[in-house]
């Protein structure tokens, strides 16, 4: 066979090819290293040079002509097969559509947004800050100097010797302070915090947390407990009271544990403030002055207080919920719920 019958021959066979396997064994029969071509380039050894050379070109020229029929033919097939698919796979647009079920905010989100707007509508600005601290910020400018035995309550994950993740959201306080530079402050911090923790159902090692700070001239344990009566009655209902305990926090003197009266017994007695009629909520207390002079406050001139709350308390006494571990394993019959 010459290489023109050859080349007829093949481009009858590729524009024949209905699939992209036949289209590789066409290409193969006429180009593959045991096609046609081969038997051809064989009868070179017997040529005269010129004939060679004649014979060459025109291999060349076939080789080139296959190969454009066989891209082409490829990009063919490729297409069929997509308009295949879409007539195959066409839509049906007379068909009900599928419903999609609408998200919800979780409930740590609500109680947070909820406590948010209760401290914006009293002039509180939200502060925020890195949740990986240094120890200098979370520890030392607290009044918890390294060696300092109320460090082992916060038992905590240590990145490196000088930094950790935050067991508190205090330093954001530290950190408003130092850049307010004296003048009076009145934020809050909400955000998540870090303990080594064993996890059961009222302890986790990660918890979010809602910490207060108000500083400036002839502020009392009055406006204290002022600002905690106005905060429990909007979170619990206008009935409610509270009482403060004493207790210790390094960074705060006079420190108080703060109770609500129970809000489902109204102070009868039952299960869920275990019959005294009262529920702890969260700490608080005046700002303790050494705090206040490291972070460049006159102690003598300004005075201060601070409060933190746990969210997951807040939402778990709010909502009735019996186990902190179902805020983070994900469960949508739980947060479907909210």
């Amino acid at each position: 066979m010459n290489l023109k019958d050859l080349e007829l021959e093949a481009i009858k066979q590729i524009k024949s090819v209905e699939s992209m396997h036949e289209l590789n064994e066409v290409k193969a029969l006429y180009l593959g290293k045991k096609s046609k071509l081969q038997s051809i380039m064989a009868t070179m050894k017997d040529l005269s040079v010129e004939e060679k050379k004649d014979l060459g070109v025109r291999i060349n020229e076939f080789k080139t002509k296959i190969e454009e029929l066989v891209a082409k033919q490829r990009t063919f097939l490729e297409n069929k097969e997509v308009e295949d698919r879409i007539n195959k796979e066409a839509i049906d647009i007379t068909l009900p559509g599928k419903k999609f079920s609408e998200g919800n905010l979780h409930p740590l989100t609500l109680v947070s947004q909820d406590i948010e707007d209760i401290f914006i509508g009293m002039g509180y600005k939200v502060e925020e800050g890195p949740e990986v601290e240094s120890d200098l910020y979370n520890f030392e400018m607290l009044n918890l100097p390294v060696g300092h035995p109320a460090r082992e309550m916060q038992d905590s994950f240590y990145i490196n010797p000088s930094y950790l993740l935050r067991t508190h959201t205090s330093p954001v306080q530290v950190r408003t302070l130092l850049k307010e530079k004296g003048n009076p402050v009145k934020i809050i911090c909400p955000g998540k915090v870090y303990r080594r923790d064993d996890d059961d159902a009222t302890h986790s090692h990660q918890f979010m947390q809602i910490e207060g700070l108000v500083v400036g001239e002839n502020i009392t344990m009055s406006d204290l407990k002022g600002t905690l009566l106005t905060i429990s009655k909007n979170l619990f209902g206008e009935e409610r009271e509270i009482r403060l305990r004493p207790s210790f926090f390094p960074f705060t003197e006079p420190s108080v544990e703060v109770d609500v009266s129970c809000f489902k017994c109204g102070k009868t007695g039952c299960s869920l403030c275990k019959q005294t009629g009262w529920i702890e909520i969260l700490g608080a207390g005046m700002v303790h002055p050494n705090v206040l002079d490291m972070a460049g406050y006159d102690s003598k001139k300004y005075t201060g207080f601070a409060f933190g709350m746990g969210i997951e308390r807040i939402a778990m006494l709010k909502y009735g919920i019996d186990d902190i571990r179902n805020f983070y394993i994900n469960d949508t019959r739980f947060l479907k719920q909210f």
